[in-house]
């Protein structure tokens, strides 16, 4: 298995195998994120590819999970995606489950013809990041997709039948755009109604553009309670049939259950959170690098 820099997955994926599709991220703009600021994005050699899952092959006897990497391997042509999961079936035939990296901006570059193609070829399932449902916040981190877009995206990804995720950032909007940030995120959710999300608290990675405008003072962090708020905020606002992976390291309270059935008690946890951190105003939320 030949993995070129550095390799992420869902923590969620923690028991899948990973085949290295792609190299790095195709936009790669993103100012919060340094992920793959070590690489530019490249399509593998398939044949490099089919290397990697003959060896992985000789290297696990069973195999149920496969999560393909880089940041948005969807971003690939179709005709070389189909040819990825056609010899994955071949390969793992007691596998059950495939995902992968999406922009959602990706699904939109492929014709629904296509999207069907693909889970028809295996793909069941796509990780796509949101980050925030406010316009102004997708502008200033970049991240080159209007919630237009997202909303399109995902709407396309449903109807071929992919099964979605989509993670998005508490305090995203910073000190002073906290509620317009979460209402609008909110909002756009229960439009896109995905089968899961994953909430995750800012985390400022070292070496990023966010990192240079915290320092400059162009970007002020939000407080632990602002946070909480939005939490808060979410959890009462959002009406949709939803599993909450909420348990992410940095994440002020770790929960993680079915919303519709778990929606009191995350609430309980939140509301426990902020009355019995009442300086949380005055502080910045604490998290860690990736």
């Amino acid at each position: 298995m030949n993995y070129e820099g550095k390799v992420y997955r869902p923590w969620i994926e923690a028991r899948s195998i990973l085949i290295q599709v792609t190299l790095g991220c195709s936009i790669n703009t993103c100012t919060f994120c340094s992920m793959f600021d070590d690489k530019r994005f490249k399509v593998r050699d398939i044949e490099d590819v089919f290397k990697d899952i003959e060896e992985a092959r000789q290297i696990y006897p069973h195999v149920e999970s496969i999560f393909l990497i880089d940041g948005n391997v969807m971003a690939a042509r179709t005709d070389y995606l189909l040819k990825v999961l056609d010899k994955l079936r071949s390969i793992f035939p007691e596998n059950k489950r495939i995902s992968l990296y999406s922009g959602l901006n990706d699904f939109r570059r492929k014709t629904p013809a296509e999207l069907k193609e693909l889970v028809d070829a295996g793909l069941n399932m796509a990780y796509s990041g949101l980050e925030s449902g406010d316009r102004l916040i997708l502008e200033q981190i970049k991240k080159r997709m209007s919630p237009e877009q997202a909303i399109e995206g995902m709407a396309m990804a449903k109807e071929a039948g992919i099964e979605m995720l989509l993670s998005f950032i508490f305090g995203l909007g910073g000190r002073d755009r906290s509620e317009e940030h979460i209402i609008a995120t909110t909002d756009i959710l229960n439009i896109m109604q995905p089968e899961h999300i994953a909430p995750m608290a800012l985390a400022v990675q070292p070496g990023t553009e966010m990192e240079r405008d915290v320092q400059a003072g162009r970007f002020i962090m939000p407080s632990q309670m602002q946070v909480l708020e939005e939490e808060k905020y979410l959890l009462e606002n959002l009406n949709i049939d939803t599993f909450y992976w909420g348990d992410h390291g940095n994440n002020l309270i770790q929960h993680k259950g079915y919303l519709l059935d778990s929606r009191d008690w995350f609430l309980a946890n939140v509301n426990g959170a902020i009355k019995n951190n009442p300086m949380a105003k005055e502080n910045v939320i604490q998290t860690f690098s990736w």
